[in-house]
């Protein structure tokens, strides 16, 4: 009876993971980036207006620091609604409606929350 070879031996994974995990990190960095560009941008996502941010210069300190936010939001469907409009929780907040204002489509949403999300 033969034994079932390995598809792969020990060195092979030792070269293939490494790949894989910068793969994997090539394919949401642009992503990151543009949302990282539109949460910077004084004309559109703003959000150093209010809230300190990893790398931001001049941050606001009306709002929370963006960091840990997966800690303060179940999912990344709630943080999107609360940027989406924070008004429905808060009727008092002074975060504008960015959804619901049509100041980021919904595009640029996504990609301030996986930005933000991805911050720790």
């Amino acid at each position: 009876m033969n034994k079932p070879q390995p598809l792969l031996g020990f060195g092979q994974y030792a070269v293939l993971v490494p790949l894989l995990i910068a793969a994997c990190a090539t394919n949401t960095g642009p992503i990151r980036q543009q949302g990282k560009q539109l949460a910077f941008d004084r004309d559109k996502g703003n959000c150093l207006a209010c809230h300190a941010i990893e790398d931001g210069e001049s941050p606001g300190n009306i709002g929370p620091p963006l960091n840990n936010l997966s800690a303060r939001f179940k999912t990344r469907q709630q943080l999107k609604q609360q940027i989406w409009d924070a008004s429905v929780l808060n009727p008092e907040t002074s975060m504008p409606p960015y959804g619901r204002n049509k100041i980021l489509t919904d595009e640029e949403l996504d990609q301030v929350v996986d930005y933000l999300w991805s911050l720790e």
